[in-house]
């Protein structure tokens, strides 16, 4: 099973998980039923929420009593090469109202747990690791970037080659010589129970 906001990133996991269930759809309101699943992960998502708290929620409602709810959040962004990505992403999406407060720092001890806790989940474990995210090409990298957060819908089709070139450029300094890209990125993980 699996949920995305995004259609082109779903198409993606269809071509390569044919089998699976895949749905279009909103963290912060799971087209499951409450009690379904013996382990509810998020991965690269819980971070595009409207509504961490209320996606959270909905994770802990689908998984069954006692489950583990795995969270994993960007980590400090002096470790993640896709910061400069975010940038460019950043002059897309909507600006939060100006008397907003900061996002939280889900990576800063005790910001996730807390959070969770909110949500009704118990906190268990959390540990940070680095992995890297590899593009063969440009035209892999600006295709596969702009589907997050919906960025694609966001510039809209006049703006998205735009944007796509933005984050090509941002990124060059991760280009290596056959043209392929190599991103380093750490998370954030806190694994809970239901």
């Amino acid at each position: 099973y699996g949920l995305d906001a995004s259609e082109s990133l779903l198409e993606v996991a269809r071509e390569r998980l044919p089998d699976a269930d895949l749905r279009v759809g909103e963290m912060e309101q799971l087209p499951y039923d409450d009690d379904s699943f013996d382990l509810v992960t998020g991965f690269n998502s819980f971070f595009f929420a409207a509504d961490l708290v209320a996606a959270l929620s909905e994770a802990r409602r689908v998984a069954k009593p006692g489950a583990t709810v795995l969270i994993q959040v960007w980590g400090r962004p002096e470790h993640c090469d896709l910061e400069a990505m975010k940038q460019v992403a950043r002059r897309y999406a909507a600006s939060p109202p100006a008397d907003a407060p900061p996002p939280p720092k889900l990576w800063e001890a005790g910001v996730l747990e807390r959070l969770a806790g909110e949500a009704g989940l118990t906190a268990q474990t959390a540990f940070d690791t680095s992995y890297a995210f590899e593009y063969r090409d440009d035209e892999t990298l600006g295709r596969l970037l702009t589907a997050p957060m919906g960025l694609a819908e966001l510039a809209g089709p006049e703006r998205e080659h735009a944007l796509r070139q933005e984050i090509v450029d941002a990124l060059g300094p991760y280009r290596s010589a056959d043209g392929s890209y190599r991103l380093r990125n750490e998370f954030h993980y806190l694994i809970t129970r239901a």
